[in-house]
């Protein structure tokens, strides 16, 4: 079976995916009363403290940094987690892989639905820091939702790139939780852009592939127009990146059992 035959086999048991994933999150709050809005909660505890924090540093203020930090947050959780549950994917899996002939890309799915999920728990506090703030909502924001289908598109590619090669080499999931953790602080999430000097932000902004995907998702929420550039850069990632990981995926796919 190669890459293609295996990503319609898995689109094709799309139901089986967010059947698991639905289990995943209801299993990690099971006999919890408040279940999954301990997600909302502990998203709501986090924007506060950085907001309480990092506003005061940077002297920003609030109406504009809580929306800001707040949109980041939601995205930049839903991004991190994923890739990096996608790293275990395959390792975690390992029984139903050995034992089932479900395709391999239907594992990826599930953690992206599981993930999905989270995010729409989390989505919650935008709107109340919306109305606290007083900040209206524009007709923009419905330019969010391709853009999160375009990022999705590259969290996926993304997650079954490294849940692959994760499961040859054991010490890549460190490698890429220390790189996700370093580009968090390189990458406008709990700082605004605008308080960087002319000359660095054409290194750490216009080159930086994760700034675009962000804030491709994080402007039209905010109400802020788009940028073409971001969706430029979001495109191009998605079919260089889906490409490259089809091409990879297509030749180690049959090796994954064996690494397990």
């Amino acid at each position: 079976m190669n890459a293609i035959t295996d990503i319609v086999r898995s689109l094709q048991k799309f139901s089986i995916a967010t059947t698991f994933g639905w289990l995943d999150v209801k299993q990690r709050y099971r006999r919890s009363k408040v279940g999954v809005f301990w997600l909302t909660l502990n998203m709501g505890v986090m924007i506060a403290a950085f907001a309480l924090v990092f506003g005061t540093i940077f002297q920003t203020p609030l109406k504009d940094y809580l929306p800001f930090i707040t949109a980041g947050m939601i995205i930049w959780t839903f991004f991190n987690s994923t890739l990096t549950e996608g790293c275990h994917t395959f390792i975690q899996s390992e029984g139903m892989i050995k034992q089932t002939e479900l395709p391999l890309f239907l594992h990826i799915m599930r953690l992206i639905w599981r993930n999905v999920i989270i995010l729409l728990h989390n989505a919650i506090a935008l709107p109340i820091v919306f109305l606290i703030m007083g900040k209206s909502f524009s007709w923009t924001m419905i330019y969010a939702i391709p853009a999160f289908l375009l990022l999705t598109l590259n969290v996926a590619w993304m997650s079954l790139l490294l849940a692959t090669f994760c499961a040859r080499f054991r010490d890549m999931p460190a490698i890429v939780a220390n790189f996700i953790q370093v580009t968090f602080y390189l990458t406008p999430i709990i700082w605004m852009p605008s308080l960087l000097p002319e000359r660095s932000s054409i290194l750490i902004l216009e080159l930086n592939p994760l700034y675009h995907l962000i804030e491709l998702v994080r402007n039209p929420l905010l109400g802020n127009p788009t940028n073409p550039s971001d969706w430029i850069w979001a495109a191009s990632m998605s079919v260089t990146g889906c490409i490259i990981t089809i091409a990879a995926f297509s030749k180690f796919r049959n090796r994954v059992v064996f690494w397990l």
